[in-house]
């Protein structure tokens, strides 16, 4: 015996069409917030940049930025974890292979991010954003201690471990900023297999010397 589709059925499917979108529909959603909001970051910055601004460049409600990711910062941080994937690889550098010649693989990783145009944007986005503004700071602070600096920390398994590492970091970020950023002279154009010659064996210093 045929007849109408109960009212249950029906109620239901209309339930689920009111209801949040399907699993993949909504991983689509959240993949194309994060791009408009890098886009976003890397444009205008950490101030000028608005949830608003990134749902109307995402075409979704300013509501789903904040069902997905919640607060501004929350926006930011989901942002930098994307954008700053690639270099959150480095302390494989440290982890894969002895720790003898760790300075230059390091230097040599650090850098092929920068040199790639594809990572160097968004990276670039990220550290203006910090320069400029102190919630994005605590941000990356918090994203380059936890998941870089630590990481390196513990594998080199020596009392000022930490030191060491963050010596490490400040000598390859402040090399970077000097180059890619304010793009000094002749650091800006230099060959990029000299900068990592030079650093190397300083990077590798502070991470194993006496």
């Amino acid at each position: 015996m045929t007849g109408r589709p109960s009212a249950g059925s029906g109620s239901g499917t209309a339930a689920r069409r009111r209801g949040r979108p399907p699993r993949t529909e909504a991983a689509d959603t959240r993949d194309r917030i994060l791009t408009a909001a890098r886009d976003e970051f890397s444009e205008r910055g950490y101030e000028k940049t608005s949830v608003r601004g990134i749902a109307k460049s995402a075409g979704v409600d300013p509501a789903l930025v904040h069902h997905y990711f919640g607060t501004k910062e929350q926006v930011f941080e989901a942002a930098i974890t994307m954008a700053f994937g690639p270099a959150l690889q480095a302390p494989t550098a440290v982890e894969e292979g002895p720790l003898d010649g760790v300075g230059e693989r390091l230097a040599r990783f650090f850098f092929g991010v920068w040199e790639n145009p594809a990572t160097r944007a968004p990276l670039l986005a990220i550290v203006r954003s910090a320069v400029t503004n102190e919630t994005a700071a605590a941000v990356f602070r918090r994203i380059i201690a936890t998941q870089v600096l630590h990481r390196i920390a513990v594998r080199l398994e020596l009392p000022d471990a930490e030191l060491r590492a963050e010596l490490a970091a400040a000598q390859l970020v402040g090399t970077a900023v000097l180059r890619y950023v304010i793009k000094v002279e002749p650091l800006a154009s230099a060959d990029p297999e000299q900068i990592i010659a030079r650093l190397a064996p300083v990077v590798q210093g502070h991470l194993t010397d006496p």
